[in-house]
């Protein structure tokens, strides 16, 4: 029997923080929510996990781990709570971060925004020095110089330092002898060099992510010790893993030296749940559709995998318009934000039409209905107007909402603005989110090359399942699964992630000219890496996995196409089994390829993974007594407005079971909401299975 059975998942999201708590004797999990404490993140934390423990008879010592996911990183961007920052580059780089790509993302708008520098140019300085494409020097590093920029930016008040010069991803000894000097002349700043955080091309992502790692960092290691001291002090001796962007987890040690791998953590976790969801099912291609108390997400997975990519932004002026926010390279499952949470503020807009966020309740003050302070009509203040949520059973009955709050609401800057009834606006509110998701959605996959109407929606998140069914509807997509849980689904995932990282180098060549000896040298290096980094979480080398990935695209070409390479492929050096495979994927992509052209490699990943942790998604114990027959009236519109609806406890239903709508499926964390038109069976897992007419 393990000494210490019990791990625990716990995210951070904007509105509320979740837990899972796994027991490994019988897979039996239990879960738990609160709401999130924005200025201090580990409060809501440590109160969680005693809860909890409390109510489950739990002693810490009993827990192995915590594992958590945060979206501290991504809130330290997006409200510039980072710590006064400088770069270093090479002469005549100074202004790359506002010069950019020149690519506009509003191309008639005169007045496009952009997002500011983190790094204003007064703390931007040059120094001369040159490494050519190819890794040898031209101008050797002026050292004087580069003292004084050190001297000047610490006598400017810098807490943390950029190292960003060009072509040091070919050849960092430049930026290492930079880092020397810093050490010598400023010992007490935080550094970071773009040749260990993103070794990659293109000097201007690879400037971005290294400020934008340097400016959170100091954030995030106060925060690590602040909420690694509050574990011991509850009495969890037990190590922290922390989730990155890619579905991998790491050890609290290598998550604070890259805290910007963590930016996406908490949807990565929601992803991986999903994943694990659908093939238990049966599903194995999924629209992960994952609705918060802030954002909207969605991301496809095929064959139990999840789309990934190297490229993502942060901190957009424009929400939902790509480039235009603040350019990050770092692996990451590829999803994209395509809505509104359930804390996001609706309004009337200047043409009389509601529009929905960005800006969001949070969990303080949050939505009116929670009585906390919120004034301001959200997402869920309409849902619990029109009969989704239960004012009386909201977190098990642990939050009472407040429906009168929720009216007066929306009736002062919806209903009345717009000479509408108070149901009249929320239910326009709610058909406005649906119809901007669905069609975010579908040009989603519609890039991607896939057809939507084949993939089934599995919903997470708080206010998934009140959404899916009207969402799914303006997709075409017939089906969806929805889970037990699903309203805390990216703790979950955490439990379900292997201990995992991902390097990533920049190799720009031919593949008629490719050095394959000089590659697997670089890729067995990569390797070793890894497994130092897998040892420091105890796992052994025998228990490791390595991937290679590379990015190859044809010769000219602005994107490239990541491909899984086999290491037989590399090994061998045969360039006709490597091009076939790049071309494979790009034609599976892009529906075409160009076997004239010649293909160039643009960078490598290697993936170093212990053994992907065994999860049961066994059927809890049935609960004692029969299916609910409480009700309440709910709104449906097809079927001539309100109507009395029944309401179902979730932990009463057994395979088997099936339910017609109209009906509302509580559990503590979430409600699934079935209007006319479909039938949910429950399967084995205990998903209900969702058909939709029409």
């Amino acid at each position: 029997m393990t000494a210490a059975p019990f791990r625990i998942g716990v995210d951070i999201g904007g509105t509320f923080t979740d837990f899972v708590m796994l027991d490994t004797r019988d897979g039996s999990l239990r879960n738990g929510k609160v709401l999130t404490t924005p200025h201090a993140p580990e409060q809501a934390v440590l109160a969680g996990i005693r809860q909890l423990l409390d109510a489950h008879g739990v002693a810490p010592a009993a827990v192995a781990h915590v594992i958590h996911g945060t979206t501290l990183v991504a809130n330290a961007l997006i409200e510039r709570r980072g710590v006064p920052t400088g770069l270093i580059t090479t002469a005549g780089f100074r202004d790359i971060v506002e010069i950019g790509t020149e690519l506009r993302h509003d191309t008639y708008d005169l007045f496009m925004r952009v997002p500011p520098p983190l790094v204003p140019r007064s703390r931007r300085v040059e120094v001369a020095e040159r490494i050519l494409p190819d890794g040898s020097i031209r101008t050797p590093l002026d050292e004087p110089a580069a003292r004084d920029a050190v001297r000047a930016l610490a006598a400017d008040g810098v807490q943390a330092v950029a190292v960003c010069l060009l072509h040091a991803f070919r050849n960092p000894v430049h930026e290492r002898r930079l880092a020397q000097i810093i050490a010598e002349e400023a010992p007490g700043l935080t550094l970071c060099l773009s040749s260990d955080v993103v070794p990659e091309i293109g000097e201007y992502e690879r400037a971005s992510t290294t400020i934008c790692n340097a400016y959170v960092l100091p954030v995030f290691q106060t925060y690590l010790t602040r909420l690694g001291d509050g574990l011991r002090g509850l009495g969890l001796s037990g190590p922290l893993y922390l989730m990155l962007s890619d579905g991998g987890t790491v050890g609290e040690a290598t998550a604070a030296r890259h805290p910007i791998r963590l930016v996406q953590s908490g949807p990565a976790g929601g992803v991986r749940a999903t994943a694990l969801y659908g093939v238990g099912a049966g599903a194995p291609d999924i629209l992960c559709f994952d609705m918060g108390g802030t954002t909207a997400k969605a991301c496809l997975i095929e064959g139990g995998e999840p789309l990934r990519s190297l490229d993502f932004e942060v901190a957009r002026v424009d929400r939902f318009r790509k480039g235009s926010g603040l350019p990050l390279k770092v692996p990451v499952i590829e999803m994209i934000e395509i809505g509104a949470g359930g804390g996001s503020i609706a309004q009337v807009d200047r043409l009389g039409l509601i529009q929905v966020g960005p800006e969001s309740a949070s969990s303080d003050p949050g939505p009116a209905c929670y009585g906390l302070g919120g004034t301001r009509p959200t997402v869920t203040d309409a849902d619990l107007i029109l009969g989704y949520l239960g004012a009386g059973s909201f977190l098990g009955g642990d939050m009472r909402l407040d429906v009168a709050a929720a009216e007066a609401a929306v009736r002062e800057h919806l209903a009345e603005p717009l000479g509408l009834s108070v149901v009249d606006a929320a239910w326009a509110l709610h058909e406005t989110v649906n119809g901007n998701m669905a069609q975010a959605a579908a040009i989603h996959a519609t890039e991607k090359a896939r057809r939507i109407e084949s993939f089934t929606m599995i919903p997470i998140g708080g206010a998934g399942p009140v959404h899916a069914a009207q969402v799914c509807r303006k997709l075409g997509i017939p089906r969806l699964i929805a889970p037990a849980g699903a309203g805390v689904a990216s703790a979950f995932g955490f439990l379900a992630s292997p201990i995992s990282f991902a390097f990533v180098r920049g190799w720009v060549a031919p593949l008629a000219t490719l050095d394959f000896d000089a590659l697997c040298a670089m890729v067995a290096g990569l390797e070793a890496d890894g497994l130092r980094l897998l040892a420091e979480a105890d796992v052994g080398p025998g228990a490791a996995t390595r991937t290679v990935i590379g990015a190859l695209r044809y010769a000219g070409q602005g994107f490239q196409v990541e491909t899984e390479i086999p290491a037989a492929i590399l090994s061998a050096g045969d360039r006709d089994a490597l091009r076939a495979a790049f071309e494979t994927r790009y034609q599976q992509q892009y529906g075409r390829t160009e076997p004239g052209l010649p293909v160039e490699c643009v960078s490598w990943q290697v993936i170093l993974s212990g053994p992907v942790p065994a999860l049961s998604l066994r059927a809890p114990e049935a609960a004692v007594g029969s299916v609910d027959s409480r009700s309440r009236r709910a709104w449906f519109p097809e079927a001539g407005g309100f109507v009395d609806t029944p309401v179902i406890d979730r932990t009463t239903l057994r395979p088997g079971d099936r339910i017609t709508g109209p009906a509302l499926v509580e559990e503590r964390e979430s409600t699934l909401v079935l209007p006319p038109g479909t039938e949910a069976v429950c399967d084995a897992g205990l998903n209900l299975v969702v058909t939709l007419e029409g």
